[in-house]
């Protein structure tokens, strides 16, 4: 909301791209579909500085000027995604180089090593002269910094800086020793310039190595972010600073921390399934952001995140760009404004006519406005006016899913007994069941606070210290449940394997020990005695307390414990050994969740009408969004704010629609 007490709506626009004619058309079009906030600069750095120490604002002041005059506000970037020409030219040093040792040349996006200090230097540089000059520009409404900080390197600047890391985060070679169990083939380091990233080798490398190496660059990057907004901030400590977070599991970066050092949280989101899967996915996405952003709300307050990116009438999937239907637009945009982000915002606002990304979906698209994106943009546009009252209300959760980036980053070494685990998978698989059964969720991280939460949801968490164990125990002990997935507690900080028996760090909690892992083939599976199958994993189970409630049937495993309870403290531990196919799990999940006490958001919604609550003190908001296709009937009470008409003890919403309801107080 920023100022004028709307919810965001907007996005990319990029003027550079156009003649100023095209900017007094878009600002026109901006004004009918009442965009009030677009993110200018992001790619600009080569129009803004064309040579090293020369500048070219008038363009940028005159952008600026005319979305003031529009009753616009802009989200102005720092250019330093990409590095201009005359700089990859004038530090060859500072480009990137892949593990392979192959150094990249310029010619796309994110050609620069965040660890080369003339790239910080050119960074800091042109990030000062913009907050010079902008700053106190009344068109201002928040800095964005960089874009989809993520770009990786392997260079010698990266590997000195990565020793330097090592040391601090280890203190002597021994305990590094240690924590790599250097041993193994002959490892030991003996001297810090021994050491380097890790870069392509003859077979396996550490994973103790690889794990370091990537939190290091996320500290890496964040440090970067941090140099930038420290000197936007002196330069106006009242205006925002935040950047865009990429998701996906390739992305080196650790947002949990990194939402301590941003204003708000803003993130780009882009499903890549077709299907219902991308309503599930953006979903899950819009979780993951506002539990993010509880990391950097800190004094109670209703935590800040934003969709900041996400495509107005493609969805990407593998191969190609599948065109968006009618209405889906408008309900992704909500289902995110109902999980609590502060707007919906797009890339782009104009589809660029040349370029890398010159089909890229935009609200004016290539057509321009006479369009059925562009009219659905005007249609979005009057909605969210609607409903901005709601931006007011918390989301409403009772279930904790835990998201490890750590997990994440070690689940993916090649040493590993299946080519399949991926801890962002099992997040979502967990999530994906309590999402079809109608569940609001919250996204945690070990260690945050659990006390509001009846149930508390562990996929896959492999990565597990003694201090994380406690935090899970303990949340049991005192009376909460806790659903724990395979692969959850095998695995130290450092990722050395619990002796003993799986999962070492929580047998206690659970009352079993498992033996030995049968991972599964792809497509294999394995029959449940309560119905349904298990894929990707199943393990020997052997119970020290915990009671079986569904087993294996048939193969090794048959009449072994698939999934586990036991009582713990005042509450209880179950355990899933394997992946539940979606309806099996998603059974799973409601059973677990009403022995915990916990009910769906609306008990009477049919399956695929998402229902999430907001509120605040007394005051309630139901968002409803209807992902079928044929009119809903649900039970609500109160003011549709969509339609302005009151509803009495039932709403309607139409096929593909969405209903926003201030409910009547209880």
């Amino acid at each position: 909301m920023w100022g004028d007490g709307r919810l965001c709506y907007g996005g990319d626009w990029n003027p550079e791209q156009w003649s100023p004619q095209v900017w007094r058309e878009d600002v026109a079009l901006m004004r009918q579909a009442r965009v009030n906030l677009v993110t200018v600069g992001v790619f600009a750095w080569s129009r803004l500085e064309p040579a090293p120490g020369r500048y070219t604002f008038d363009w940028l002041d005159q952008v600026l000027d005319l979305l003031h005059d529009g009753g616009i506000r802009v989200a102005l970037a720092t250019p330093t995604a990409s590095p201009p020409p005359w700089f990859s030219l004038a530090h060859p040093g500072a480009l990137p180089v892949t593990a392979d040792g192959v150094r990249l040349h310029h010619g796309s996006r994110d050609t620069y090593c965040a660890a080369a200090p003339a790239y910080r230097t050119a960074a800091r540089r042109i990030t000062e002269v913009l907050a010079d000059r902008y700053a106190t520009h009344p068109a201002l409404a928040m800095w964005h910094v960089h874009n989809e900080y993520g770009t990786t390197c392997h260079c010698e600047h990266t590997a000195a800086a990565f020793r330097t890391w090592l040391a601090q985060r280890h203190g002597d070679l021994g305990a590094l020793n240690t924590a790599w169990v250097t041993s193994f083939w002959s490892q030991h380091y003996s001297d810090w310039a021994q050491i380097s990233t890790p870069r392509a080798t003859q077979y396996l490398a550490n994973p103790g190595q690889l794990l370091d190496f990537r939190r290091f660059w996320s500290d890496t990057l964040l440090a970067a972010y941090v140099e930038q907004r420290d000197l936007l901030r002196a330069a106006n400590p009242r205006v925002p600073v935040t950047t865009n977070y990429v998701l996906g599991d390739w992305v080196p970066v650790d947002h949990a921390r990194w939402a301590r050092e941003v204003d708000l949280v803003a993130i780009d989101h882009y499903p890549s399934a077709v299907d219902g899967g991308a309503e599930e996915q953006s979903a899950f996405a819009a979780d993951l952001a506002r539990g993010w952003a509880r990391h950097g709300a800190g004094d109670g307050t209703t935590p800040a995140w934003l969709l900041m990116e996400s495509a107005p009438n493609h969805i990407y999937t593998p191969g190609r760009m599948h065109t968006k239907e009618p209405g889906r637009m408008a309900r992704h945009s909500l289902s995110h404004i109902a999980r609590g982000s502060r707007g919906a915002m797009f890339f782009q606002w104009r589809a660029p006519a040349g370029g890398a990304e010159r089909f890229h979906s935009a609200l004016v698209p290539h057509a321009g406005p006479d369009s059925r994106v562009y009219r659905e943009a005007v249609r979005l546009g009057a909605i969210l006016d609607r409903i901005a009252e709601t931006d007011a209300g918390a989301v409403e959760a009772s279930v904790a899913i835990a998201w490890d980036a750590a997990s994440g980053w070690a689940l993916q070494h090649p040493g590993l007994p299946s080519a399949s685990l991926d801890h962002h998978a099992e997040v979502s698989a967990a999530h994906r069941a309590l999402w079809r059964s109608g569940y609001a969720c919250d996204v945690v991280v070990p260690g945050d606070p659990v006390e509001a939460y009846r149930l508390l949801v562990l996929p896959a968490l492999y990565l597990t210290c003694d201090a994380t164990a406690d935090w899970v125990r303990e949340h049991v002990r005192r009376g909460g449940h806790a659903l724990v997935t395979w692969l959850s507690g095998v695995a130290d900080e450092h990722a050395r394997v619990r002796l003993g028996g799986y999962p070492g760090a929580l047998r206690d909690l659970l009352g079993l020990r498992v033996e030995e892992f049968h991972p599964l083939a792809e497509g294999e599976q394995v029959l449940l005695s309560r119905g349904g199958t298990g894929r990707v994993w199943s393990e020997t189970v052997r119970p020290a307390g915990a009671e079986t409630v569904t087993a294996y049937v048939g193969g090794v495993l048959d009449g072994l414990p698939a999934v586990t309870r036991h009582r713990y403290g005042a509450g209880a531990a179950w355990y899933v050994s394997t992946r539940p196919d979606d309806e099996t799990y998603r059974r799973l999940m409601v059973e677990a969740a009403h022995a915990a006490g916990v009910g769906p958001v609306c008990p009477a919604a049919p399956p695929g009408v998402e229902a999430v609550r907001r509120r605040a003190g007394e005051a309630s908001w139901l968002f409803l969004v209807n992902h079928t296709d044929r009119p809903q009937r649900i039970p609500a009470d109160g003011m549709d704010l969509l339609t302005d008409t009151p509803v009495d003890g039932e709403v309607v919403v139409p096929a593909g629609g969405v209903a926003v309801i201030r409910e009547t107080p209880d």
